[in-house]
């Protein structure tokens, strides 16, 4: 009979696939502030590469100003482009450098005082500045175009590209930053700050994503590879370490003798008459033992022995049984 005949059941198929659909469903919060993100690795080493950068532009700026120059790493941080414009003062002093072997752009800021006090001393003055900050000149934006170089040159020392070249381009207001940066992603901001006498200020590089990339991938071609996580370092041998050993290094007259009544009637600021020839040579021993006839003589502000014949009695046995 029809209605005798039992219908199918479908529904534990329908519970099994229910339960089988909730178990692939996994939810989990998303902040896209932290995308983009670098790791605490690359991070220290970027920040290690900036701090080479430090003392690369403090002595290239050192030499090129002509006075005492200090740059201090402050560390390394990432915004979103609208967040780091906005924190930019008007006056802020913002040049764009265009990298040769890729389709990308860097950016350095100064604060404009510290501007000032560089044109300031390179005119032949001190660098202490007073008033309102304003406006360059012509010839004061000629003049830090050559200063703007003269940091690039540090830039690509540090960063080591292969053929990269960076020139620095016509400054540009601080609210034209958008237009080298996309808006949807988030800038690396080196920060430094720089003492020019009594004048103090911050220097900024600002590296787009397109191109911190890039800086990643070569920073981790510069990194040896591991291969686990023990290393196996050789002993040196015994040649080795005996070349490290520290000896006792000596200028000095052998066979020099003065009288004792020489030695007890000496006060601070006497002279004592050795009584031996200028042209006679001291000995440079080493240990005690002779090695080298040496003349005294005077390498800038610090003593030297300049090294003539070798002495002939030279016992290397007799010093190794003393050590």
């Amino acid at each position: 009979m029809p209605d005798q005949v039992d219908k199918p059941s479908t529904a534990p198929e329908t519970t099994d696939t229910t339960e089988t659909r909730e178990k692939q469903k996994t939810v989990a919060s998303c902040n896209f502030r932290t995308s983009g993100r670098l790791s605490n690795e690359t991070a220290r080493a970027l920040n290690t590469m900036h701090e080479s950068f430090a003392r690369r532009t403090a002595i290239a700026l050192d030499s090129w100003l002509g006075t005492g120059v200090e740059v201090k790493p402050k560390g390394l941080e990432q915004h979103p482009v609208n967040e780091h414009i906005a924190g930019l003062a008007p006056l802020t002093y913002v040049v764009p450098l265009t990298l040769s072997t890729v389709q990308s752009t860097m950016i350095v800021e100064c604060d404009i005082s510290l501007i000032f006090a560089m044109i300031e001393v390179l005119l032949g003055g001190t660098g202490a500045l007073g008033g309102e900050n304003r406006e360059l000149s012509e010839i004061e934006e000629e003049i830090m175009q050559d200063v703007m170089a003269l940091i690039a040159r540090q830039i690509e020392g540090v960063w080591r590209f292969p053929n990269l070249s960076l020139t620095p381009c016509r400054r540009i207001k601080p609210s034209l930053v958008q237009q080298y940066c996309p808006a949807n992603e988030r800038l690396a901001v080196a920060k430094f700050e720089i003492e020019l006498g009594p004048a103090k200020g911050a220097l900024q590089l600002v590296l787009p994503g397109s191109f911190l990339g890039l800086l990643v991938q070569q920073i981790k071609q510069d990194q040896p590879q591991k291969k686990g996580s023990v290393r196996y370092f050789p002993r040196p041998g015994i040649r080795e370490r005996i070349l490290d050993c520290d000896v006792e290094l000596a200028a000095e007259l052998p066979g020099l003798r003065v009288a004792v009544r020489d030695l007890m009637a000496l006060q601070p600021g006497s002279v004592l008459k050795l009584r031996a020839p200028v042209r006679t040579p001291g000995m440079l021993t080493a240990a005690g033992h002779g090695i080298f006839e040496a003349v005294p003589v005077r390498n800038g502000s610090q003593k030297a022995a300049q090294l003539g014949r070798r002495a002939t009695s030279t016992n290397w046995e007799g010093m190794e049984n003393a050590r």
